[in-house]
């Protein structure tokens, strides 16, 4: 009875510990729900990436090619994973339209409309009805559609989650920090069709990476006998996935214009450019990443060999 009296406090030391408790919950939730710094509350242009600024700083061409893109869809079949997942897609599927901006910011091609065709030609139909001659007053004054001379197939080929994940933490004496992230990796393949032949003039594919990371400190501390003080804070960043597929588009999209010019499926306006940094740099990348197979001798009597064979995917 004498060890439970002792331990007991008054009223007013209770009262009190209770209201400073309370006081310091209500300051750090004000903490918790002011809002970061670089949190903008009005729309901003989409975030240029690399492959983006690389692609614009292409030299022009000597004339423009006229390309349609019918689709770029996901091939993946993937979905979030739970308890986040409420049935949405891994990636985006907005990816044909991602490729249209690419192909416009190249300044390399002339994009025709082709994935909304149906909703073009009823226009074009309602513009030929309004603008209807007399009979024998001439044609109507609506033009013909812009022809495409290649077709840009592919789509997201692959999305690998957790293909790296990792962490660290340490504590002492109340004080602690542990750090955890993990990668995901987007995969994208580009084709260029052409289309008098059917042949496929070019095809490469991208991969990008996705990385998320999260840190976590924490304080606790004994600041008296009966009271314990602890302090948790924690950070998180996710690399957004549309970013990340955008830059493999664009990395593809400039992989595919430099292979094309060095196959003379284009031309440069000025030959001189080929020498320009924006060229040479994915030139340099495509020949780090080129595997060529040493050609094999099965039957040596005969004399047949294995053609060379030769693999190139860029990474970013």
């Amino acid at each position: 009875m004498k060890g439970a009296k002792l331990l007991a406090l008054p009223s007013y030391l209770r009262a009190r510990r209770l209201f400073v408790a309370g006081l310091a919950s209500l300051t750090l939730s004000a903490c918790a729900l002011q809002k970061p710094s670089n949190v903008s509350d009005e729309a901003q242009l989409t975030p240029a990436t690399p492959s983006t600024i690389a692609l614009m700083r292409l030299p022009p061409p000597q004339k423009k090619i006229v390309a349609a893109v019918y689709g770029f869809r996901d091939e993946t079949g993937q979905y979030k994973p739970a308890p986040d997942s409420s049935f949405s897609t891994a990636v985006t599927q907005g990816a044909a339209s991602m490729l249209m901006k690419a192909l416009k910011d190249s300044g390399w091609y002339t994009p025709v409309e082709r994935e909304g065709l149906q909703s073009l030609l009823t226009e074009r139909r309602v513009l030929r009805a309004v603008d209807e001659q007399p009979q024998g007053k001439g044609t109507t004054s609506v033009p013909n559609l812009l022809p495409a001379s290649i077709i840009l197939e592919g789509g997201v080929i692959a999305y690998d989650s957790n293909t790296r994940t990792g962490g660290l933490g340490a504590q002492f004496l109340g004080i602690g920090l542990s750090t955890k992230y993990s990668v995901d990796q987007v995969t994208i393949n580009l084709r260029a069709v052409d289309v008098m032949t059917g042949a496929v003039l070019d095809s490469v594919s991208t991969t990008k990476t996705i990385y998320s990371y999260e840190i976590h400190p924490s304080y606790f501390r004994f600041v008296n006998y009966y009271d314990l003080l602890e302090i948790e804070g924690g950070y998180t960043h996710n690399e957004p996935a549309q970013l990340a597929v955008k830059e493999a588009i664009d990395a593809a999209v400039m992989h595919l214009t430099v292979q094309g010019i060095k196959n003379n499926l284009w031309q440069l306006r000025n030959s001189a450019d080929w020498n320009s940094p924006a060229i040479q740099r994915y030139l340099k990348t495509e020949n780090d990443y080129a595997v060529t197979v040493t050609p094999r001798h099965d039957n040596p009597t005969s004399g047949a060999s294995t053609p060379a064979v030769a693999d190139t995917q860029s990474t970013l």
